[in-house]
């Protein structure tokens, strides 16, 4: 398949140049508001949380500060409780249903463990609603120190210090039909590799630690999930994403080695949820809905079971 042109840019087989990345580029629209939809809705918070900054992004004429909420009663004995969304600027329930994480529940966890969300790491792409930056670098496989993406060094900054105090770690991702259509073959492009089809499951699931497996946990977020949404199931080959599966709705990447969100902090218990926005049988309300029973269960199953 290499020899044939799956994407528009690009000569197959070749990596992509300055020319390229430049074609790419010119084709990225702006569709949505990262100042209405997230900025503002962080406004509404300062009177119950601190809304910080913890950096900014300025791409051409574009200014995106980047913004994290902490618990107003941050306690230096507490563990801290971890969430992100938007790596991925595309994966909008993961941007939402953090938003509506820290407005339905962000107050219940006062005085037993500090809490810190940051829901949009990718301004750029969620406002193009993509799943690169604007050097069409992927953040979510550049989460270390002197990343060449600047989301994800931003992030790694504001983490380091409490890479050890971390005891729960979700990040909020989506799995959609565009991953097929747009993303994986841009990446083929990009990278002057064939490009294989694969197939996207439908449904709920989760990606835990091929290093730090944490089965009980992955299972315990599952279970509370399927009361608000369907969980994917496997494929032909006992597969999600191309990865085997190891309980129902759960797979394994090793995701420090990848340099994913999820491994930026020594979390004892750390996962990603993929919700599939594209499905019949799913509404957007319900994939935040499914976002936010997630976040809640992981905090439920790590605050029960920590570990001085």
């Amino acid at each position: 398949m290499s020899s044939q042109h799956f994407y528009p840019i690009g000569t197959p087989g070749q990596a992509w140049g300055a020319a390229e990345r430049a074609a790419w580029l010119a084709r990225q629209r702006k569709q949505r508001s990262y100042a209405d939809d997230v900025v503002s809705v962080l406004e509404r918070l300062r009177g119950t949380f601190d809304v910080t900054g913890y950096g900014a992004l300025d791409y051409g004429v574009e200014h995106y500060p980047l913004l994290a909420v902490r618990s107003r009663d941050w306690r230096e004995d507490l563990p801290v409780l971890l969430v992100t969304g938007g790596v991925h600027g595309y994966e909008t329930s993961g941007v939402h249903g953090a938003l509506q994480f820290l407005q339905q529940h962000g107050g219940d966890y006062a005085g037993r463990a500090n809490l810190l969300v940051v829901p949009c790491v990718s301004p750029w792409a969620y406002e193009r609603i993509h799943r690169w930056n604007p050097e069409a670098l992927d953040p979510n496989r550049n989460f270390r120190k002197h990343s060449p993406a600047g989301e994800s060094a931003a992030l790694v900054d504001l983490l380091e210090p409490l890479r050890d105090r971390v005891l729960m770690h979700i990040d909020l991702h989506e799995t959609t039909d565009s991953d097929e259509s747009e993303f994986r073959p841009a990446l083929a492009s990009r990278d002057g590799k064939p490009f294989e089809p694969g197939e996207v499951p439908d449904g709920f699931y989760l990606v835990d630690d091929t290093d730090q497996p944490q089965p009980e946990f992955q299972q315990f977020v599952i279970e509370a999930v399927a009361k608000v949404t369907h969980i994917a199931d496997a494929d032909a080959r006992g597969e999600i994403i191309g990865a085997p599966l190891l309980m129902p709705g759960v797979i394994k990447f090793p995701v420090k080695e990848w340099s994913l969100c999820a491994g930026i902090t020594n979390a004892r218990y750390a996962t990603t949820t993929e919700v599939y926005p594209d499905s019949p049988r799913a509404t957007p309300q319900q994939c935040n809905d499914a976002q936010v029973a997630a976040v809640r269960a992981a905090i439920e199953y790590a605050l029960d079971h920590r570990v001085d």
